[in-house]
């Protein structure tokens, strides 16, 4: 199982960001993907999943309304459409799969993580 995120990188407050997971090594469709983050000195925390199978989605509520969580199952790949960012949202960012098909962005129900990609939200 390889999970690679890409996309992140340092924007001003009020933009955008997509982050990518590219997935490899385990059948898409048969996974839930979610995406975390771990902001300087705070613990890792869920923001948000999807299961590819039915697009089913699931959003924390620090970030619902200004990012949206989609999947193209035909090229392996996991977005996070980050919109009107703010400085809280600085952090790594990581994509994780899990075979429980659990819509859930508790961590523990994810087995495969990637390295994480990082993004900085300048005020």
């Amino acid at each position: 199982v390889q999970l690679v995120e890409s996309g992140g990188g340092l924007v001003q407050a009020g933009g955008s960001l997509r982050l990518s997971c590219a997935a490899s090594g385990f059948p898409f469709d048969d996974y839930a993907i979610g995406w975390f983050r771990q902001a300087p000195g705070k613990e890792r925390e869920g923001v948000s999943a999807i299961v590819t199978s039915d697009r089913g989605t699931i959003y924390a509520d620090s970030i619902k309304g200004r990012f949206t969580i989609s999947s193209d199952n035909d090229q392996n790949t996991v977005y996070l459409q980050m919109d009107n960012l703010n400085t809280e949202d600085t952090a790594n960012y990581y994509c994780a799969a899990s075979e429980e098909l659990v819509l859930s962005v508790e961590e523990n129900e994810y087995g495969y993580w990637g390295e994480g990609t990082e993004v900085t939200v300048d005020s």
